[in-house]
């Protein structure tokens, strides 16, 4: 009997748990002045959102993009969401790193396909347990 009781408890809180995913906007902003984005993200390659200035571009690499998930349990969605992208921007420099480019430009939020430009937001799906930012972006040469 226990073990029925403890199953049906158990279902219960997976599925409320797994109920809510919103997607949210988040200042990058704030994102990029946090100590763990200085510290880990490298400066070899230039991240440009949007449509932001960047450099002149002397040679097109390729498209790159990412996807990445963290734990949001017991976190604020924007802690969560931040985790996220940070995440997925470690992705998107290492991917440039590979193909030779020292920049990727015209990063948007691509989450669950719905593409999102902006030079200062970026999009991230929140839920009780899991948040996830995608990114797409374009890896290039600059001068």
């Amino acid at each position: 009997m226990k073990k029925v009781i403890l199953a049906v408890v158990l279902s219960v809180v997976a599925l409320e748990a797994s109920a809510r995913e919103s997607i949210q906007n988040f200042s990058l902003e704030n994102a990029m002045q946090r100590e763990d984005f200085k510290s880990r993200l490298g400066d070899d390659i230039k991240l440009y959102f949007g449509e932001t200035a960047h450099p002149e571009v002397t040679r097109k690499v390729g498209q790159v993009s990412t996807s990445k998930k963290t734990n949001a349990f017991n976190k604020s969605d924007r802690v969560a969401c931040e985790w996220a992208l940070l995440s997925a921007l470690i992705s998107l420099q290492e991917q440039a790193r590979q193909s030779g480019a020292n920049a990727v430009v015209n990063i948007e939020s691509n989450y669950k396909h719905n593409r999102y430009s902006s030079t200062n937001e970026f999009q991230c799906g929140a839920g009780n347990v899991i948040a996830g930012v995608a990114l797409t972006g374009s890896t290039v040469v600059t001068q």
